[in-house]
């Protein structure tokens, strides 16, 4: 297994806390399983610090439990943890669309235009790393738009226990993004608030069933 090099920026809690998050959704640390705080930071390179900082954060996203003098253990993560966080992130990001719709910029609808050719490109690439970090892009420019930093500070921790990074890999999904967001930007450029709203929704509850699956091809759910 490939590790990123922590030890040039030990200070990055969250680096470990995505590392963390994957391996959870990707079954290397199945439900049960103890996450050690001093072996997984020699593993890492780094201090404790950080790797303590992320797995009380983990813990906080319900995604770990603490038990007395045993350490950090994963807890089990089951359809209804996708479908609620699917369910949230609609209606959160909904919101922000359709306040973006009301006020974007022709300057801003051109770059999320630009962002989702280049993303097409990825998806035709298989290029999934630049795929994810696209996919962000697009949506960070839409929640930018619409000038509500509360909800897109909300948004952005949902996001987290969405797994982006899992989405470029699941059969189907890149023809799914690329038509949904074309509708999204339609709207947008259209100036049309409620479409915004329901194509971002309809867009972001969609994700759930292919995640589910995909989780479940992989033995994560319970």
């Amino acid at each position: 297994m490939t590790v990123p090099d922590f030890a040039a920026r030990p200070q990055l809690a969250e680096d470990v806390a995505r590392l963390i998050r994957r391996r959870i959704f990707d079954g290397t640390y199945p439900a049960g399983n103890y996450i050690r705080l001093e072996q997984l930071a020699a593993e890492l390179g780094i201090s404790v610090t950080p790797v303590r900082e992320a797995l009380f954060g983990l813990r906080a996203e319900g995604l770990l439990t603490q038990q007395p003098r045993r350490g950090f253990v994963v807890l089990p993560v089951t359809r209804r943890d996708i479908d609620d966080v699917a369910g949230v992130q609609a209606h959160i990001g909904g919101q922000l669309a359709a306040r973006a719709a009301g006020q974007i910029s022709d300057g801003q609808l051109d770059e999320l235009e630009r962002i989702q050719r280049e993303l097409e490109d990825a998806y035709t690439k298989n290029d999934h790393e630049r795929a994810v970090r696209l996919n962000h892009a697009f949506h960070r420019g839409v929640n930018l738009a619409a000038e509500s930093p509360k909800l897109a500070q909300l948004m952005s921790q949902i996001t987290r226990y969405a797994l982006e990074s899992v989405y470029p890999t699941v059969e189907g999904w890149p023809e799914q993004s690329t038509h949904d967001h074309r509708r999204i930007l339609e709207a947008l450029r259209a100036r049309d608030g409620d479409q915004a709203r329901e194509a971002m929704s309809e867009h972001l509850c969609a994700a759930s069933k292919p995640l589910t699956d995909h989780l479940a091809r992989l033995g994560v759910l319970e």
